[in-house]
């Protein structure tokens, strides 16, 4: 959760540096991918800061831009990713379908998400509060993961996975439903 400008702007840095851009002054003039995919994390980055320091009218109308810009991209790149959700480092690689649904659920940081990829409730009367995917993990093309679930640290959820059940740490996961096909080495 930001709270203070400073760290709005780590969030920012290190959703910056996960794209990868050569030519970061190009690829925004160009509408490269990787920038349309940064602007997108950036604007999503100014709503969580407001969203949770707007105690000032200046604040309340920042918010409000903000949610308004955000609710624009959402509908725009086919993404909703809900406010104070993911850690720093989200990598989007590309535009397309791509939901992180409801306030409550934690992802960590510098995790990765391909296309097609869904992280919601097994039932619409499930609490998400327990919902929570460690850091550095990757979501393949067309995954699925039902929560309440909790995704430990360096996990590779395969495409088309289906998880509806807990994964430990350093994990590769694939099948419907998910299974553990190989269990990373801890160095």
């Amino acid at each position: 959760m930001i709270r203070n400008r400073k760290e709005m702007f780590e969030y920012i840095r290190a959703d910056f540096h996960v794209q990868g851009m050569e030519h970061p002054f190009l690829a925004r003039f160009t509408y490269g991918e990787n920038w349309r995919m940064f602007s997108y994390m950036k604007t999503l980055r100014h709503l969580e800061y407001y969203m949770n320091t707007k105690s000032t009218i200046f604040g309340r109308l920042m918010y409000f831009y903000y949610l308004l810009r955000h609710r624009r991209n959402c509908l725009k790149y086919n993404i909703t990713i809900a406010p104070n959700v993911v850690g720093p480092g989200l990598k989007i690689v590309h535009a397309g379908f791509r939901r992180f649904g409801e306030p409550g659920m934690r992802i960590g940081a510098n995790c990765t998400v391909l296309p097609n990829v869904l992280l919601g409730k097994k039932r619409p009367d499930v609490d998400v509060s327990g919902f929570e995917i460690g850091d550095n993990c990757y979501f393949g093309t067309g995954a699925i993961v039902m929560g309440p679930v909790k995704i430990g640290d360096n996990v590779t959820v395969g495409a088309g996975a289906v998880v509806t059940k807990d994964i430990p740490d350093n994990c590769v996961v694939a099948g419907n439903p998910a299974r553990i096909i190989s269990q990373k080495p801890i160095i």
